[in-house]
């Protein structure tokens, strides 16, 4: 693991995938990342890149040509990750394109990912390059998972989150093979409050496309703020836990999971990014500590 604090805060990033894998509130000593217990879900926080999501029958096509790619993509898992720098407040990783990627995904890249702790926010920090001679066609985002509750006096049904405004909300519903169908359900009706239950995730994964809201607060009835997720530079957003476990995910996306109807053209997948030749793309999500 490497390790980086400040007065306020400490983060461990597992170099298998940079997967941030603690965040921790040294005043109160509380652990808000999900510990990755394999009964629920043995992750903690992946990073999504090139896709977001399943593909239809686990490929796309570009120019003709089928490639096979995992759920999510290939950054997560992956142990190829380099750790690029370390100073005393930022940790930053960085995979770039090698024989074995273009193999499952045909263009020349550059990832990097930074974790930059600032008092006791940390911004995660997301860099594409395109070092090839090509548009090059991409989705990123997070999948940071934080404890609830986190003391022991406290149930799942105290927690919920709080947007910074009221919105009317549908979830895309997803098919029983993780494509987004074309059915939806609203959530909120000019309201800025999701309460959390051990159904709220029975069909899955809410996902919300170009959402209003840049910025989302995981609350307790009992103890108030504990902490929240500002997306500014993403689009969507995805809310997610396996039912039952004590965690939620609170997940920036750029893209979305193929749609059902999909043609599986990389080209003209809906909420695919296209970075121009020679060109570099920034996104950040920043998590606050309260």
């Amino acid at each position: 693991m490497h390790e980086l604090q400040n007065e306020y805060l400490s983060i461990k990033v597992n170099p298998v995938g940079a997967e941030l894998s603690s965040l921790k509130n040294l005043e109160s000593g509380i652990e808000h990342l999900w510990q990755g217990n394999p009964e629920f879900w043995a992750s903690r926080a992946p990073n999504l890149f090139p896709v977001i999501g399943v593909l239809k029958n686990g490929e796309f096509i570009f120019e003709g040509k089928s490639y096979k790619m995992p759920k999510h993509g290939f950054v997560r898992y992956n142990e190829e990750i380099q750790l690029k720098e370390k100073t005393s407040n930022a940790l930053g990783f960085q995979l770039e394109y090698s024989e074995k990627t273009l193999e499952s995904y045909p263009f020349k890249f550059k990832f990097e990912i930074s974790f930059i702790l600032k008092d006791k926010s940390l911004e995660v920090h997301h860099k594409v390059f395109n070092l090839d001679e090509k548009p090059l066609y991409f989705s990123l985002g997070g999948h940071p998972a934080f404890n609830a509750p986190i003391s022991k006096n406290e149930v799942y049904e105290d927690y919920y989150l709080e947007f910074d405004q009221k919105m009317d909300l549908r979830t895309h519903v997803l098919s029983e093979n993780g494509l987004i169908s074309d059915k939806t359900e609203g959530i909120l009706d000019n309201e800025d409050k999701i309460r959390l239950h051990k159904d709220l995730f029975a069909k899955d994964a809410l996902i919300f496309k170009n959402i209003p809201s840049k910025k989302v607060a995981l609350k307790s009835k009992n103890s108030g703020t504990i902490l929240s997720v500002a997306y500014s530079d993403f689009k969507n957003l995805g809310i997610w836990a396996k039912p039952g476990a004590p965690y939620v995910c609170i997940e920036p996306w750029l893209g979305i999971a193929d749609i059902e109807g999909t043609d599986q053209n990389l080209k003209t997948k809906e909420g695919i990014e296209i970075l121009e030749a020679h060109t570099t793309f920034e996104a950040t999500y920043t998590i606050h500590i309260n």
